[in-house]
Parts: structure tokens; sequence; C-alpha cells
């Protein structure tokens, strides 16, 4: 909300404050601001400076609590005169110091990726903003000088004011700075008087420096970090640079010390310590006459820093005058540390070796307090990075608070830091504000205030100029100025590396890393990625596949997943009041970009996100490998560059079916940096049974307590198999000493069965279980048996083929029979045979995307589906058994099998009663194909409710990856279980996927019901397309061609484990597909099956080989040993003929290659060139049908993954010969949809090779691009 004080006091004193708009100078970046120096506090004692605590320093004095204030919504409203001592703010409230606005009840925080804040109020036109809506906050607060301090220099230190201050005392103007996340310090000695005096400052929300802070993050205005003020003698040492050196060897180390002293005279005493307080250097220096000094300390074998063993010296620096009294005291911790690019290698080095930075990006963010974060959740956010074996930070888009480089440098974290630029607006065009001389200043500052107050902290490894700022002029200077000032760190800027030291780049595809680590890319290496993995919502599929190729090779030195910890936001609702955790336009903020603010990690309030684990186990500094299982025989490969692993205890923990059975410790010995050790663990193998399987677990606990975690914690591990079951008994065998089956045929569509203790239920009309009960109770209530499901709540990484589960009709599915049978065979069992058909009534249209939150479902009635769109189609068997296990083999087929499903298996709904949840396979953190390496194949038990994950908006969570069997139970341990014939993806949640889709917030979901069981043959990945990673690769995704599932339903109890171990014995479904070339195969997952088949009325034959069937027809078949169950199905006669490209004007090579428009697969895309350079309209391919057609038409697919270059204008050609093409035959417009476009010629024509051009682009871009392009024929 905004609240305006608009009171009487207020009124008097409106007007426009008499200055010049140094707010609007891109030229004027400070005034009488204190020159940047490196960030330490001098103590006026030795004692003082011993205790470390600088708020207890009697020099020093905080100003952070209330001050008083004034908001007021436009610029020129802003209260002028408010800064003299007599001014009335007895009208003004009470604000806290740090505070940013928003947070505290004045305007509306704003979520911005790229684009101004204003952007839908003006047009921006730097250096300009203009005046409304530009918030000004005032501040007035009146402070007591202490009578010691009088004759010292007092400094005022604002540690971040977005975006501008103006800092006025005793009624008189001290100065002004931009650049909203480096300190400003004014002199403010000449304006204090001794007693009460009264400190004045004003900050706007916009200014011409804003124009360099169009980061992807809230956009909030305030003071963001701490105020105080401190005190110095008039002699005082002005800066300290202290660069760290190690000779050839690695071995010695050298500290090469620069500083500064007013006035010169006196001396300074260096004095260095090592972690235990031991002196290990002193010597003492005297400035010269310009008051530099300039010395070296060297140290025999000093203790390396680096994030795996950050150990830290500490050099004290004590100013004497003259007479040899104590000035002050400036303790400055210190790392011996060399960086290095081996540039002939294409590697960069830490003390000689080449480390990898296993990192990730992260804002200053606090769901609470917005910019403001405080020094215990800095704590919180190293301990848990530390946890989840980060050893890296960038810090994005920004240099953040000097406490924070403290603690990097005190719990080892390796930092990118970064300087405060991004123009993301004009991004690397010639309107870039890189170009232009009148910002060069401003860009060259904001690098070299970075550089000059963080330079000592040995964390910082490599330096970058900004981000999403240009290519031009302007970062050329802030380069070179900053070598001339540091050459001991390379320095990285995404994209533009020509002019820095080394690559960078983001969000490259899996593919083009696997090409770039071997090093033999036209780029710069050593090569840093400083955004990959886009984390938004439940995110960071194949990370494993980017480092498994990162550790191929040393060029690249690691990368920054996007980014550490959600952006979001408390908000409340207005109707309730409940909390939750807001995203962008949750606070009514136009224009906004809903959920790409939220991409950690972990979420806001720092609990991890399911991703988390995948983190940690893909980050881990151990590998585990398997030598001989049999013979208890394993390699542990230590991946650490400087430390062993003493300080783990290593235990092994063998598993049987899921559960612990065995464990101990290993006595490794020393197990040093990268090197490899093998191992005996002493399980007896000739023990293990066949009808189990086994894995060993292998974890690596902290034996010490750690300042990031407890003795005991569990920091790495691993999982490996050891045996696999070979003999599990068949339920068909188990379930005959059981009481016979009871089965009466009636008229209805219901059929019973009955056996000892329970009843099942079957629909005849949609082919699967109507209802089940067990020993009494409801398993499954009437018509919510197991459907064909296709179906996930999107995650915001599937923007990229969502849209098509709604064209398709995936959420809306109706489920008929077109055949049916029931048998009773000799064994006692019943067996019902279906053929389901599975379509949506009609398309829809999903509204609002994966990205905004706010989501609706459009049916698209006027529409309705016939035989040629989309459907499934599935031969399912139901064996029931004597003891109540019913078995379900089912084939499934649809006639679009190159379309990707987000899933594809059975959802039921399960009584909420049966609120237990245990599955065997991996968890406990939902996982999925791409994304398990973290989870583990063991027995997890959870309820229902708690597989629910809190993402502040709801979309696909709770998915388990190679599940053997899962489990509802209530409390009595009654309820059902499901066993995979092979492996299953399961998940139990109490929400269904319409239902978490259509929910903006957790909150704002339906009450929590009955339970949907998903049981699925597969589900797809979840990649990376978020931000242009790409979607998941080839091997994580579900097609809708031709898939098996199986699973045994049975009736619960205590030992849930004896009663999931058993194998499939019941009828398996075959199936008939025909492929695009029209050839049918008849295929059956039943091991030697005999097939036979008859096309039409046509006499029986034994399948042998795949059958030609272009011009359609019927086939049925059926197993030669069981004639009763026959399955059937019909082809229409097929149009398209096959054709090969044989040129393409312009291609986009590998991602966009011309051949993807005749592959048949719609996810595939022909796209003109772009990464080398873009031609231009227009754009064409030849096509070659291999000999002469006579060709009627041809269909025209867009991309399904996006709008960019699909085509508007277009002809065709046609020619015998590939060289003579004459005029075009038809020309055309298409409509502006991702449908695929039918066109028919006047008049058929003869013809081998067709030629299709691209004439226009729909958005008037140069690109072309299409999925799928088929030629029809008669």
């Amino acid at each position: 909300m905004r609240k305006l004080f608009l009171s009487v006091c207020v009124l008097l004193s409106m007007a426009t404050f008499a200055r010049q708009k140094e707010w609007l100078d891109p030229e004027v970046n400070a005034i009488n601001r204190a020159a940047m120096r490196a960030a330490y506090f001098a103590y006026p004692s030795v004692e003082s400076a011993q205790a470390g605590i600088k708020e207890k320093a009697s020099n020093f004095m905080s100003l952070n609590g209330m001050w008083k204030f004034n908001w007021v919504q436009n610029e020129t409203e802003k209260p002028v005169n408010f800064y003299q001592v007599g001014f009335e703010d007895q009208c003004w409230v009470d604000f806290p110091v740090p505070g940013i606005w928003e947070v505290n009840g004045y305007g509306d925080p704003l979520y911005k990726n790229v684009g101004y804040a204003w952007s839908n109020q003006f047009r921006s036109n730097p250096p300009l903003v203009e005046s409304a809506n530009n918030h000004v906050g005032s501040y007035r607060k009146t402070i007591d000088l202490p009578a010691d301090w009088k004759g010292r220099q007092v400094y005022l230190h604002v540690g971040s004011a977005t975006s501008n201050l103006y800092v006025w005392v005793n009624g008189k103007f001290v100065g002004y700075s931009e650049d909203s996340k480096m300190a400003a310090e004014f002199d403010i000695t000449k304006y204090l008087q001794p007693g009460k005096n009264l400190i004045a400052m004003q900050v706007y929300r916009w200014c011409d420096g804003s124009y360099l802070e169009d980061q992807d993050f809230w956009r909030l205005s305030g003071i963001g970090r701490d105020v105080y003020l401190y005190a110095r003698t008039p002699v005082h040492i002005e800066d300290i640079f202290i660069t760290p050196d190690l000779d050839a060897a690695y071995k010695d180390g050298k500290l090469d010390v620069v500083a500064n002293v007013t006035r010169g005279g006196g001396s300074v005493e260096l004095e260095l310590k090592d972690m235990n307080g031991a002196t290990v250097g002193k010597k003492e220096v005297r400035p010269d006459a310009k008051g530099n000094i300039r010395t070296f300390i060297e140290v025999s074998n000093p203790a390396k820093w680096s994030a795996e063993e950050p150990n830290l010296y500490t050099l004290t620096f004590t100013l004497k005058n003259a007479a040899g009294k104590v000035l002050e005291v400036i303790p400055q911790r210190v790392g011996f540390r060399k960086i290095e690019l081996k540039k002939d290698l294409g590697q960069i080095w830490v003390n000689g070796k080449p480390v990898l930075f296993k990192g990730a990006d992260r804002h200053e963010m606090d769901p609470l307090t917005g910019y403001y974060v405080s020094r215990e959740r800095m704590i919180q956010d190293i301990q848990v990075m530390k946890e989840n074996n980060l050893n890296a930070i960038r810090t994005c888009h920004y240099p953040d608070d000097p406490e924070w480089y403290n603690l990097c440098d005190e719990y080892g974290i390796y930092l990118v830091c970064e300087a405060n630029i991004e123009s993301h607006e004009y991004y690397y065009g010639a309107a870039s504000l890189s170009h232009p001389k009148e910002w060069e200043a401003a860009h060259v500052a904001r690098v070299m205030e970075m550089v000059d107050n963080h330079i000592n902290h040995p964390s910082i490894v490599i330096w970058s100029l900004g981000n999403e700022a240009g290519p031009g002029k302007n970062f050329v200077s802030a380069y070179k100025a900053l070598k001339q000032v540091d050459l001991s760190r390379p320095v990285q800027y995404e994209r533009n590396n020509d002019i820095v030291d080394m690559g960078s780049n983001q969000y490259p595809s899996i593919g083009w890393m696997r090409g770039a680590v071997k090093g033999h890319y036209d780029i710069k290496y050593p090569f840093h990625v400083s955004e990959y993995a886009h984390s938004m919502g439940n995110a960071c599929g194949n990370l494993v596949d980017y480092w498994e190729a990162i550790e191929s090779t040393n060029f690249f030195c690691g990368g920054a997943i996007w980014d550490w910890v959600d952006q979001s936001m408390y908000n409340y609702d207005k109707k309730t009041g409940e909390r939750y955790l807001a995203y962008g336009g949750d606070f009514g903020d136009t224009p906004n970009d809903g959920q790409f603010v939220m991409n950690g990690i972990v979420f806001g309030d720092l609990e991890p996100k399911p991703q988390y684990f995948e983190v940690k186990k893909v980050y881990q500094d151990i590998a585990v490998n398997a030598i001989d299982p049999a013979k208890g025989s394993y390699e542990i490969f230590n991946k650490y560059y400087f430390k062993d692993l003493s300080e783990y205890d290593i235990k092994w923990s063998l598993y049987e079916n899921g559960k612990e059975i065995e464990s101990g410790n290993l006595a490794t010995g020393t197990i040093a940096p990268r090197s490899r050790v093998r191992v005996t663990i002493p399980y007896r193998y000739d023990r293990l049974k066949n009808d189990s399987e086994y894995f060993v677990k292998i974890q690596f606990l902290l034996k010490n307590d750690m300042p990031w975690a407890k003795k005991g914690f569990v920091a790495m591990e691993e999982q490996l198999t050891v045996k696999e079951a070979t003999a599990r008994p068949a339920v068909r065998e188990i379930a005959a000493k059981a009481g016979k089956l009871t089965y009466t045929d009636t008229p209805s569509n219901i059929k019973t069965i009955k056996g000892d203790d329970f009843e099942v239920q079957f629909d005849t009309n949609t082919g699967t279980i109507y209802s089940l009960n067990y020993g009494g109770k409801t398993i499954i209530t009437a018509g919510n048996g197991p459907k064909l499901d296709a179906l996930r709540a999107f995650t915001n990484n599937d923007n990229w083929f969502y849209a098509q589960w709604f064209e398709k009709g995936l959420h809306n599915l109706v489920h008929k029979t077109t055949d049916s049978k029931i048998i009773t065979p000799k064994d006692g069992t019943i067996v019902l045979a279906f053929t389901v058909v599975s379509q949506a009534p009609n398309a829809a249209k999903i509204l609002g995307g994966t990205s905004s939150g706010k989501n609706s479902i459009e049916e698209l009635t006027g529409k309705p589906f016939g035989e040629s769109d989309f459907k499934f189609t599935t031969n399912q068997i139901w064996t029931v058994y004597q003891d109540g296990s019913i078995e379900l083999q089912a084939s499934i087929i649809s006639n679009q099998p190159n379309l990707i499903l987000p899933r594809l298996g059975y959802v039921m709904k399960v009584p909420q009663a049966y609120k237990n949840f245990t599955y065997y396979g991996r968890g406990p953190a939902d996982n999925y194909p791409d994304r398990k390496s973290g989870q583990f194949i063991e027995q997890h038990t959870n309820t229902v409710a708690g597989e629910f994950v809190n993402f502040p908006k709801p979309q696909d969570m709770g998915n388990h990856e190679d599940v053997r069997w899962c489990a509802l139970t209530d409390a009595e341990h009654q309820g059902a279980v499901f066993v995979a014939t092979n492996h299953l993806s399961a998940s139990a949640l109490q929400y269904s996927a319409l239902d978490l889709i259509l929910a903006p917030h957790p909150y704002q979901l339906p009450p929590a019901g009955d339970t949907y069981l998903h049981l699925d043959a597969a589900v797809t990945g979840l990649g990376g397309n978020s931000c242009g990673q790409g979607g998941p690769l080839e091997q994580d995704r579900v097609y809708a061609g031709h898939n098996n599932i199986g699973f045994i339903i049975r009736p619960a109890g205590k030992d849930l484990t004896t009663i999931a171990n058993v194998a499939p014995s019941g009828e398996i479904p075959l199936s008939i597909t025909r492929n695009r070339s029209g050839v049918v195969e008849l295929s059956s997952a039943k091991q030697g099956a005999e097939i036979c088949y008859t096309i039409g009325k046509s006499k029986a034959k034994v399948y042998t080989q795949p059958i030609p069937f272009r011009n359609g027809g019927t086939i049925t078949a059926w197993y030669k040993s069981t004639p009763e169950i026959k399955t059937t199905m019909t082809f229409e006669k097929i149009e398209t003929i096959q054709t090969v490209v044989v040129y393409a004007s312009s291609e986009e090579s590998g991602e966009g290659d011309a051949a993807n428009l005749t592959d048949g697969d719609p996810n595939t895309i022909w796209h003109t060139m772009y990464s080398v350079t873009v031609a231009k309209y227009p754009h064409w391919v030849d096509l070659d049908a291999g000999e002469v057609k006579t060709i009627k038409g041809f269909t025209y697919l867009p991309r399904q993954n996006g709008g960019n270059g699909n085509i508007k204008d277009y002809s065709i050609h046609v020619s015998q010969d590939g060289k003579n093409w004459g005029e075009p035959i038809r020309k055309g417009t298409f409509a502006n949809n991702a449908e695929e476009k039918k066109v028919i010629f006047t008049q058929p024509v003869k013809a081998r090779y067709i030629r299709f051009t691209a004439l226009s682009e729909q958005n008037g871009q140069d690109f072309a691009s299409g999925a799928e392009i088929t030629i029809l024929a008669e």
C-alpha cells in the first residue's frame, strides 16, 4: 500500500530543492563523497582492535534504528528545508534504518527481469527520469556527539541507498552519491558542533544511475545496509592494499603491502599473526614524503587459504605518532593464496591447482526485510551453502555488504565479485549505455569503487565488470582502470569476452557444453559459466550432465547456478490476512515478470527446494565407484584439491530390499587430495538372497563440529548396486493358496468379482476398476479406479512444451472401451481384457503462461475432436487373483507418436483415510529422470500431506523415480500395495494436477481431499528451459509412441516388504503400431509369443515380419495361445510422402538444422542462422521426394516451443531436376498461431523437387523457423 503524508507541516515546506539536478547527470556520480577505500575499521587502541568488535569501539556510533521519515509519491512534492535544524518534523513518522520503503508500507514492490520499473509510465530516455511516481524518502535524526570525539575527523557511513543519496548536517549540504550497492562515506567534521547535531538524508526512487541498475530483481528503494558514524585522528591510514603471493613451488608466501598515511610523519608497525595468534612476521616502516608505504612480509610455508581450507592470518597495522603514541590500530585478515590464468593450458589455478568453482549466483534478499540482509541471515546463507557443497558464489549483479566478504573469507567461499552495472533493457545493441562517452565515468567508477573497497579479501578470485550491459568502449576503459590497480586476479564479463581475461557466458545447452569443454571452440579459455541450470520452481534437471562435461577436462572452471535463493517476499492476503511468499504481480505491480524472480536452490526462507539435494550430490567432492561388488571392492576418489578426507568418518551400510541390514565404518587411511583408494566392504556376498536386491551406501560424516555443521552431519554420500533380485515369487503361485473367486455375468456395465475378504468391481464402459474393497474397507471408491493419465501440473521449466498438453486435451481425457472380453482360465483367476480409447472432447488453451502464476483454461468447444485428432489407444488386461491381488498389464499407443508427454501412466483416487505413503524407490525428496542422483533407492515413509512441496506457485511435485512398489495405508496398516512390473514413477498428493495448475499460491488450493496416486511408466524430466538451457535430454522425455506399463494391487499389512516381493504373472497385451512410412508392426513384451493376424476379412496368418500398410485398413491380432483375446486397429490411408532436405539457404547448425523439417518430430526445428550472422529474408529449403510424384499440397507446422521465426508469407516452387524452378505455383499467408497449416493446390502437379520459401516473419524479424513440412501426394 502507499502512505502519503501531506500534513500541514509538510505542505508548508513543499518546493523544488534548489540544487542542480545531479540526479539526472550521468557524469556526476558523487559530490564531496570520500574516496572509496578498502573496507576496514580503524580502532582507537590495541585492546579494542584485539576485541575486534567495531560496534563496541569508542570511536563508533551506530545510527541504525528509528529516524524521522517522510515519503512522497512524486519527486516534485518532496520537502525542502527539511534539513534545517528548526524544521518541525512532529508530523513525520518513525521509520527503521536500515529499512526498505516498500516492505514498511511505502510504495509497492515491483519485480522486473528486463526493463526499467518506469516502463509502463514513460519511455526510457537516458539519463532522464520523470518526477511522477519517483518516490522520495526524507530522513532526519538528531545525535549527541561524544565529547571525546573533539579534534577527530568524523565520517558518516551509509552502507547502501537506493537509488541515490543526499546528505546534510545541521542544515548544510554535505554531499551526494550514486551507486546503490556501494557504501557512501562523507567527512562531516566541519559541519558538526559539540553536543546535538542534526543529520538529514534524502533518497530518490530513481535517478540517472538507475539506468545502470536494471538487474533481474525486485525494484525496491530505501536504506539497505548499516548507517553509522566513526571518528579517526587527523593523522590516520587512508588506505590499505594487500596482495598475497606464493613462490613458484606454491610453498612459501609473501604479502605485498601498500598503504597511505595522511600528512606524513609517524610510523606504522606491521604484525602478522597466524590462526593460533602466534606472531610470524613483524616490522616497522615509515611513510615517505607523500605518506606512502610499500613493503613485503615473507612467511615460510604458511597455511594456505582456499575454500577447502580457509586459513586466515591477521595483519595488524598500528599507526604511531613521532612520540610513539598509538593513534589507531587496523586489523586486516589476509589469506595466502595465488590466482593464476594458465592461458597455454586454458585453465585457472588457485595455489597451483585447476580448481572447479561449484557455485551459484546470489542476490541480497530477505523475504521480510527486502534488500536489507542481517549478518545472522548471511551466516545462515553460508552455512546452508557449505552443507550443500557449494564452494563459490557470484555476487550478482552488484557488490555485496562488506560483511559478506568477511564471512566468505572465514568460512571458505570463492567469490566472483561483480560491479553494479546492468543496463539490460538496452542489452548488447547500439543503444547500449556502454557506448556513449558521457556514461564512461559512471562505468569506470562503479568498477573501481568495487575493487577499491573489496580488494583485500582472499575469497575474491575473479572480478566481473557487470552483467548484460553491452559491449562498448566504456567497459574497455573500466577494464584498463582495474588492471592498473590489481593484476593478481582475472577479470570476466559475460559474453563480452574479448576485452577481459577469460571466457564466460550464460545458459549454454548441454550439447554446447559437451563440445566446448574439449577446448576446441573459438572461445576464450579458461571458461566460467556465470549463469546456468536456471533453478526456477521445480528445476535443475540435467545438472549431472553439465558436470560430467565440466569434470571431463580443465578448460571449464565451473559455473554458477541461477540462483541461490528465491527472491520471494512476504505478502498478506487482503481478505484473510494470511501471509504467503509472493512473486511479481502479487503486489499489484505492473509491469511484472511473475515467478521469474523465484529461481533459488532454496526457498526465500532458506528451506531447501527439492533441487537442493541434487546440487549437494553433484557438487560433492568425492566419488565412489564399484570395482567388484561380489568381492566388496570399491574405489573412493577424493576430488578435493588441497585437503585429505581425515575430517570425515566413512560409514558403509548394506540395504536389502530398501532396508538397512548391516553397517560399519571404513578404515581407509589417508586419502590424499586428488587420489584414489580401493577399499573392501566386509559384507558376505554369498549370503545374499536371490529374491532380494541389495545396495551399499557409503557416507562421509563430519568427525567434529565445523562452523557450518555439527558432528555427524552427512556431507557426502553415494549408493551403488550390489546385487539385483533374480527370483521373486510369482504372484499367481502365492495367490493360488487362497479361496475361489466368484463372478456372475450381468447385463450391467459394472462387473463384480468377489473373493475371500475382498470385492472388486470393473466398469466395462471405461475398462478399469470401478471400486475396490479389502477387508471390508474401501480402497477405491466408486468411479475412481485407475485411468490413463498424461497430465502434470506444469513446472516453470515446462514452458517449451506445456501448451500442447491442452491443445491435445491431456487435461480432459474421456475413456471409452471399444472392445472387451472377460474369461475365466482353469487356474482360478479371472481375466478382463479391454481396448480403451482415451480422447478429449475438444482442444483447449492454457492462459497465463508458466511464469505469471495466474492460469486459466479455455475450452475450445467449437472445435470438437474427431478420429484424426490426438488420442490414446490402450490394450489393458486385468488379472484378478484369488487372494485379492489384481494385476494390470497395459500397452499404450497413440496416433501422434512423436508428441512429448509430461507423464504417461495411471491415476486413481484413494480415500483420505490412507494417509501414510510408503514407497521403495528414490527419495525422500522428489526426483525426476534428469534429477535423481541425489535421491537413493530405499524404503521411505511419509504422510501424503508431507509429500507436498510449498512452492510459492504450486506445480508438479512429489514424483519419485525407480519405484519398485508403494503403499497407501491407515493407522491399522490396512490399505493397498502397488507393485511395479518393472520400475515406476510414482507420486501421492492431496491435489490433482488441475488443482495445482489453477492455484496461484498454496493457500489458494482447494481443501485437501482424497489422495491422487499416480503410477507412471515414465515422466518427462525437468530440463532447464525457463531461461534458455533447453528442455530435458532425449533419454529423459516421454513420447506418445508405444509404451508398456504394469503393476499389481495387493492388500496391505504390517510387512509391506514381503507383500510387495512378488513378480507379475498375468496375461500381457500385444500392440499394433504403424510408422510414418506406413509399415505396421505387431509387438508384445511377452517373451517367445506367437502372434496371428488378419487384414480385413482375410485368412489368418502367423506374424513374421513388418507389414506394408500405407493404404490403410483394419488389422486384428491375437496370441496363438489365447485366441479369445484379440486386438484390432484401423488405419487411414497415408497421404504424405517422405522427403529429404537437400539444401537450405540458411540454418543454425546443430540446434536448427533444416533436416529437422522432415524428421517427423515436431519437437525439433529448422531455424535460420543467428549465432554468427543473421541472414535477411527470403529463406528457403529444397526438398527431394526421391522420384516424380503427383503433389497436391503440403502442411507446415510452426515451431511449438516459441514464436520466434514463425513464417508469415510463403511461396512454393517445384522442379523436375532441382535446378530449374520457374514461377511459384502457390503463394499465401499463414495465420499467426502454432497450429498446423494445410494447403491444397488448385491442381496437382508432377515434380520431384519442392522449394518452400519463407518471404516474411510474423513479427517482422529476419529469422525463419518451422517444426515440420510434409508433402501431400496422390
